[in-house]
């Protein structure tokens, strides 16, 4: 008997918002929602996927009362795959996001940003192929 990682859940207070805001950035689509939660994902999971092998997980966005009171002790990295690093926070600054210092310094090759939430998150490596030299 094994478990599989099929979801990563987001305690926040406003649910569609956030989740339209994650489908943007990751190019995931709504695959479930109730009045106090939205799940989205890149595709749409069924027990025999489940089981038959490791998938990559879904988002889950869940309203809660509360608010954000510190650094997350978890969080996402995101690698942008058509363009650069610096390039992906501008696009991610026009989607609601914004830069925040959590004491990484200034020496960093990511980005650090958090959602509209405050919800931090990395800006990594690009997966964009660097173009081969000709010979």
């Amino acid at each position: 008997m094994t478990s599989r990682f099929t979801e990563l859940v987001v305690d926040c207070h406003d649910p569609e918002r956030l989740a339209a805001f994650w489908c943007e950035v990751l190019d995931f689509k709504v695959i479930d929602r109730s009045e106090d939660k939205v799940e989205i994902g890149s595709w749409e999971p069924t027990v025999e996927d489940v089981r038959a092998r490791q998938m990559p997980p879904t988002l889950v966005f869940i309203r809660v009362p509360e608010g954000k009171v510190v650094k997350n002790r978890l969080h996402l990295d995101v690698s942008p795959v058509d363009g650069s690093t610096d390039d992906e926070a501008v696009r991610l600054l026009g989607l609601g996001a914004a830069k925040v210092d959590v004491g990484q310094g200034p020496a960093r090759s990511w980005v650090v940003m958090a959602d509209p939430e405050g919800n931090e998150f990395d800006v990594v490596r690009t997966l964009m192929a660097s173009p081969r030299p000709t010979t």
